[in-house]
Order: structure tokens, then sequence, then C-alpha cells
């Protein structure tokens, strides 16, 4: 008889009330839309921070483009300033000079095509593409450069 009123008074203990049944899934249920929540907002920062990340990234590009837009142009009045120095010169030196400015202007030109024509698909790409660039046109200032000394001399 003991054991019996035991196993009873167990069995009693252990079953959970409807009542105790329904506060517990409300708990979760809150708990689980308290969780949906954190997780929106955590996705409302990370487009936040990403669409903040592709305006700078945007923002790099127009201002590069800008910059070589300038220094393209610079180019393009040293192009005009030694064809002019040069209709002074020698006709074989004259057409030397003739031979290289026309080089430089067709890099130039290349230069400038290559800048208007990239289309950004990725920061990754768009940082290859301005390392590539700048060390072309630093190329071809070098370029210049040698073209104006050996013009002087």
């Amino acid at each position: 008889m003991a054991v019996a009123t035991l196993m009873t008074t167990a069995f009693i203990s252990s079953c959970s009330s409807p009542a105790a049944k329904m506060e517990d899934a409300q708990e979760n249920v809150n708990e689980a839309n308290e969780d949906v929540r954190e997780a929106h907002e955590d996705v409302n920062e990370a487009n936040a921070e990403l669409a903040q990340a592709e305006q700078a990234y945007q923002a790099d590009i127009a201002e590069y483009r800008k910059e070589t837009a300038e220094r393209i142009a610079e180019n393009q009045k040293s192009i005009i300033e030694f064809k002019s120095r040069v209709a002074s010169e020698k006709k074989e030196a004259r057409d030397d000079y003739n031979r290289r400015i026309t080089e430089l202007e067709n890099k130039n030109n290349d230069m400038k095509k290559s800048m208007d024509n990239y289309k950004s698909e990725s920061k990754e790409q768009w940082e290859t593409f301005k390392t590539e660039f700048n060390r072309d046109m630093d190329e071809l200032g070098k370029a210049f450069s040698d073209l104006t000394v050996k013009n002087v001399k």
C-alpha cells in the first residue's frame, strides 16, 4: 500500500496541469519572438553596414575616375606642348619626336578608354584594376618625363 501511495504521488506530481503547460508554451513563444526580433535587428545592422560600404566603394571609384581624368588631361596638355616644341627641331629629330609623341598619345587615349570602360564588379577587382592602372599611369608619366628631358638636350 505504501508503494502504491508513493507511486501515485510521484505520478501526480510529475504531471503538469494544462495551465502550467500553456504557461511554458507561452514562455517558449515569447523567447522565440525575442530571438526573431534580435535576428531582424542583426540583419538590419548588417544591411546598413553593407550599404555604407557600398557607398564608400562607389565614392572611391568616382574620386579615382576624377583624379585619373585630371592626369589624362594633363598628359594631353603635355602632348600639345611637345608638338609645338618639336616643330622647331630638325627634320630627323622632329620625325623621331613625333613618332614618340604619337605613341604616348595613343597610350594616353588607351588609358582613358580603359578607365571609361571599366565596370566595377567587386571591391577586390576594383583594387586590382586600380593598382594596375596606377602602375601604367606612372609608367606613362615617366615616359612623358623622359621625352621632356630628351627634348631639352
